[in-house]
């Protein structure tokens, strides 16, 4: 009787974690959409444009 009650209580945990995965992973994915977004907005902005295109063109030696 008592090993029943454990294994029932054991798988219910593991139905329980198995869902918790998941949505760790969409935490993840959503944190990981939105720092890419801001990182996009920062390398989009005037000044590190700028910035870029004048340590490539040093770089080339075009200057």
């Amino acid at each position: 009787m008592r090993a029943t009650l454990t294994r029932a209580v054991r798988r219910g945990r593991l139905a329980c974690e198995a869902g918790m995965t998941t949505a760790e992973y969409a935490v993840g994915t959503l944190a990981a959409v939105t720092f890419a977004l801001v990182l996009l907005a920062v390398v989009k902005s005037g000044a590190v444009k700028s910035g870029l295109a004048g340590v490539i063109t040093e770089a080339l030696g075009l200057r």
